[in-house]
């Protein structure tokens, strides 16, 4: 398969909302209507899930704190749920929107989400989690901003442009569904979209004055592909990458991989015109491209047809993830500098080796991280509520050092870790492919070969830059820090789409003791029960 050498990134409201001040942090309060419609994003119509009608769907657009509340209407012909890329959802996995967490929406039904926006600033998105939806739209933004009393690093721009480029699939998703659920790969993508298109016949998508600067947020939401952004006759100025204020580097352009988030300043220096902002496929043997207009409000002349070259190799973007930093001298989301939190100096508790494997199971393909591919059982979250996980499924089926054979052989069944509360453990991630991190994460490094434990004297121990989503490249490995001071179930998973919907992703089960209003919300009273706990009167509810 094209780009399989390239593998795994980890993780982890409508325009015009109502708002509501109360004597706690303001609310927000949307309303989106679910459904198909036509769209084009390769010049071909084709069904996509739209929110009120739109692809992509609405901004959502707060600040620090701020609580969200979104009621999703699901009027499409199958079950719908939202997760909410990045967002921490401190002590709330109940509104994280995946199959481990919620009990999916039914068509003709609806439900509110509702979580806080707590101690975080950044560029985010959010996406249909169930299947292969994402394939098929349902994608906005989402930016955080920082309170009006926490400085930012820069100066205020003259605007704030939200840019969603991802790889395209002409068919349906319910086709790419039908064909993984057959054992077989979906294969490359047809095309790259930015923001719902792949060019412009005219009209610009942004305008810039000349002299002034203005902030692009750039999202990479596709399903397979890493992809290379660039202006053309502009460079741009890196500030803030899922939540971090960086060292302000300039950049000709930017590798974007799944799941990836940037902001960058981009001034309007150039000579009045338009140009293409271009964003095109790496790792493939057949390079895709996408462009759009980006013009100057006196401009004069039309975009000129030579794009700009993208950079070759997988070293070249591995060096440039090195030159990332941590600003340290930024306010972070509370009102103290980001380089307060000493990451460097904590003690590890525990080591998890992560490898991914991909083979044959009834001569279907699964991937497999450790050797477990994972299926989505009753929810897990409220299995461990309800306290019937010995019905639904077993922890740690997987194995912190997996031996080599378990490459081999698969086994398929839910994966899901216990991990301690308030513990801090180190990951290697070998080969994993565009892994997508819970919450928060401290990257120490990332260098070619194998990893031991002599590798931990090159860790980088000051200023790693923190985000929710990293590489690994091919031959390569990638060290991170996480932190679980988060009660809750959390998702670790492959953003190659076709992985995660075969069997690359894993929970992450941290329980609090105290079953303790300090450390994790109750169950919300309005939310959906199904499976082996439906009609099971609740719990106890959780107390201070």
């Amino acid at each position: 398969m094209g780009g399989s050498r390239v593998l795994l990134a980890l993780l982890l409201c409508l325009s015009a909302g109502s708002f509501l001040v109360r004597g706690e942090d303001p609310y927000f309060f949307y309303t989106w209507n679910v459904t198909y419609g036509t769209i084009s994003p390769l010049g071909v119509p084709q069904q996509g899930i739209l929110i009120n009608g739109e692809f992509p769907g609405p901004r959502i657009n707060c600040s620090s704190n701020n609580n969200i509340v979104i009621n999703v209407f699901n009027n499409l012909d199958e079950p719908l749920l939202f997760t909410w890329n990045g967002i921490q959802q401190r002590k709330n996995s109940w509104q994280d929107g995946l199959p481990g967490t919620n009990c999916p929406i039914q068509p003709g039904t609806n439900f509110t989400y509702r979580f806080q926006v707590k101690d975080q600033i950044g560029t985010y998105f959010y996406f249909p989690s169930l299947g292969m939806q994402r394939a098929a739209g349902g994608i906005g933004g989402l930016r955080v901003n920082s309170r009006l009393l926490i400085p930012v690093p820069f100066d205020d721009p003259e605007d704030d442009y939200t840019v969603l480029i991802g790889d395209w699939y002409k068919k349906s998703h319910t086709v790419l569904k039908k064909k993984l659920d057959s054992g077989h790969s979906i294969g490359r993508p047809d095309g790259v979209q930015i923001n719902g298109k792949s060019e412009d016949k005219d009209e610009p998508l942004f305008t810039m004055k000349p002299g002034l600067t203005y902030r692009y947020r750039i999202c990479n939401v596709g399903i397979k592909s890493s992809l290379n952004f660039r202006i053309q006759g502009h460079t741009m100025k890196l500030v803030e990458l899922e939540g971090s204020h960086t060292v302000q580097n300039v950049y000709d352009s930017l590798d974007v991989h799944l799941g990836q988030c940037y902001s960058v300043l981009v001034t309007a220096n150039q000579d009045p015109k338009d140009y293409y902002m271009v964003a095109s496929t790496r790792f493939l043997k057949q390079v895709y491209t996408a462009k759009r207009i980006i013009r100057y409000t006196n401009g004069k002349g039309p975009a000129s047809p030579e794009l700009p070259e993208p950079p070759s190799g997988w070293i070249w973007s591995l060096n440039q993830f090195r030159s990332f930093r941590w600003n340290l001298t930024a306010s972070a989301a509370r009102p103290n500098p980001q380089g307060s939190y000493h990451y460097g100096f904590i003690n590890i508790t525990r080591t998890i080796k992560i490898v991914n494997s991909a083979s044959t199971v009834d001569g279907k393909l699964r991937y497999a991280i450790n050797g477990v591919s994972h299926t989505d059982p009753t929810t897990p979250k409220l299995a461990e509520y309800f306290g019937v996980v010995d019905k639904v499924f077993k922890y740690n089926t997987m194995v912190d050092d997996p031996p080599p054979e378990s490459a081999e052989k698969i086994v398929i069944t839910p994966n899901v870790l216990n991990i301690t509360f308030r513990t801090f453990v180190e990951i290697i991630l070998r080969i994993m492919r565009r892994a997508s991190i819970i919450d928060s994460t401290y990257i120490y490094s990332m260098e070619p070969g194998r990893w031991n434990p002599d590798k931990r004297k090159n860790y980088n121990l000051l200023d790693a830059v923190s985000r929710n989503t990293i590489q690994v490249y091919p031959g390569s490995w990638t060290a991170i820090l996480l932190t679980f001071d988060n009660a809750g179930l959390w998702n670790l998973r492959s953003e190659t789409w076709e992985r995660n919907y075969l069997g690359q992703q894993l929970y992450i089960s941290v329980l609090s003791p105290a079953r303790s209003l300090r450390d994790e919300y109750n169950i919300p009273d309005v939310a959906e029960l199904c499976g082996i706990v439906k009609g099971l009167p609740k719990p106890q509810p959780y107390t201070i």
